[in-house]
């Protein structure tokens, strides 16, 4: 797997790109002399490439630059950023993914960038707020995960994975000014949420103003010929077009993918909203979550996340009309076998129908054990426990307010009994294991000591 040299010294034999950062002015590139490459014709791949995206802008450039790399043998560089904001890819992600592994398989340079410097600031897109910060720690450990997230849909020996803070961090204020003075202020606040935020006078930061200016100096850093983003990063991509022209660049291709809709069949999978399925969760957790979908979104899930095409597709869809429980067990199957394997997928089926029509907790499950003088816990004297601060001792909420918001969704359980009040304590003494539950699917066994 080909890394960011600056990052992982890696031999800079490994890359067809070098960057050279230069005083003034984009990083310089030149490229290595490699054996011409063989394409399919550019129609075939115009076809495969527009199956599932909303738009290509502007599909002439597509064309045309598919054209001169079927003539020169050079592959396209095609890019996509992830910011390590949370730990885990989703299946939303993936949806674009799977195309970058397509253009993977005509034979294109697929640059997955790790955006560990622009989430620092945090993605704006969407935000009636400013995100919180998060330190560079907390975006390391996030980071840490991806690759094997990534490995599970791009064929690793043939992605490069860079980390933007390689090219954004060693940026003078000389080099910023000139990036800044690339874009105006009027067209940034042509974008929807900035444009909303300004009218409802909510606080818009000036790093806000600049996500999109370092996510086009990615694009400028790494000279891409086609940026893969979501529908709600039109924008953004946009940018990268101009700002590449205005660092002398031929302007890339926005390859806009569509958003999956997450669980609760409303707003698109996001970790914020607790609607996503992960590329790394547990495959009962996988395909229990994929059961708790409405039948309403079966369609565009087998769409989007069902990774089928043709007839097969057709079937399922028509299937998910007449039959949509059939359908759903079927797509959970489905997602388990495409990020682990077809043991994992019957074993979680299993695992789904004894809990649920079985009514019982899982023989397995996680279990750790917990200190009654924990701070969190709130052990008093009566020999008892906060229920808030259990759940998040456990791993099982993120803070006493989310787990308060999920007693009152009716979300939490001991020993199968549900709470009912934020202000609960559950019995706690030394040696005592109580099972706790979140939702449908999540179980800890935790031991007192």
């Amino acid at each position: 797997m080909a890394l960011c040299a600056a990052r992982h010294g890696a031999p800079a034999s490994t890359f067809r790109l070098i960057r050279m950062r230069a005083r003034s002015g984009a990083p310089k590139a030149r490229l290595y002399s490699l054996p011409a490459m063989t394409f399919p014709p550019v129609n075939e791949q115009m076809d495969l490439i527009r199956q599932d995206a909303v738009e290509v802008i502007p599909e002439e450039d597509l064309a045309r630059k598919l054209e001169r790399s079927v003539k020169t043998g050079r592959p396209l560089r095609v890019k996509q950023g992830f910011d390590p904001t949370r730990p885990d890819l989703h299946i939303g992600h993936a949806v674009s993914m799977r195309k970058l592994r397509q253009l993977q398989d005509l034979g294109h340079d697929v640059i997955f960038v790790v955006g560990d410097y622009t989430a620092r600031v945090g993605d704006p897109t969407g935000r009636s707020e400013t995100r919180p910060k998060l330190s560079p720690a907390e975006i390391e450990a996030n980071a840490t995960t991806y690759t094997d997230q990534v490995g599970r849909i791009l064929d690793l020996a043939r992605v490069r994975i860079e980390y933007n803070s390689s090219w954004l961090a060693p940026l003078d204020l000389g080099e910023l000014l000139e990036l800044t003075s690339s874009y105006t202020v009027a067209r940034m606040l042509e974008r929807d949420d900035f444009a909303k935020r300004y009218a409802e006078r909510r606080a818009i930061a000036i790093s806000e103003f600049l996500y999109p200016l370092m996510q086009a100096y990615d694009s400028v850093a790494l000279q891409a010929d086609i940026e893969l983003g979501g529908s709600d990063q039109k924008f953004n991509l946009l940018v990268g077009r101009t700002v590449q022209e205005r660092y002398d660049q031929e302007p890339q291709v926005c390859l806009i993918m569509p958003l999956l809709r997450g669980t609760d069949g409303e707003l698109k999978m996001s970790k914020s909203y607790d609607n996503y399925v992960g590329i790394a969760d547990a495959p009962e957790q996988q395909y229990g979550r994929t059961m708790s979908i409405p039948d309403a979104l079966l369609e565009e899930w087998w769409r989007l996340a069902g990774d089928q095409r043709g007839d097969a597709l057709e079937t399922q869809i028509v299937r998910a009309k007449s039959e949509p429980y059939a359908s759903k067990r079927e797509l959970a199957r489905r997602i388990v076998a495409i990020y682990n394997n077809e043991q994992a997928a019957d074993a979680a089926a299993k695992h789904f129908d004894r809990l649920f029509r079985e009514h019982a907790a899982p023989d397995e499950m996680p279990e750790l054990e917990l200190p009654l003088d924990s701070e969190a816990l709130k052990h008093s004297p009566d020999g008892d426990v906060s229920a808030l601060g259990l759940f998040v001792a456990a791993g099982l909420a993120a803070s006493n307010s989310e787990a308060g918001r999920l007693i009152e969704q009716k979300a939490l359980a001991v020993n199968d009994r549900l709470l009912e009040d934020r202000a609960e304590r559950v019995p706690a003494a030394t040696g005592q294991t109580v099972v706790l539950r979140r939702g449908k699917r999540q179980y800890t066994r935790v031991t007192f000591r």
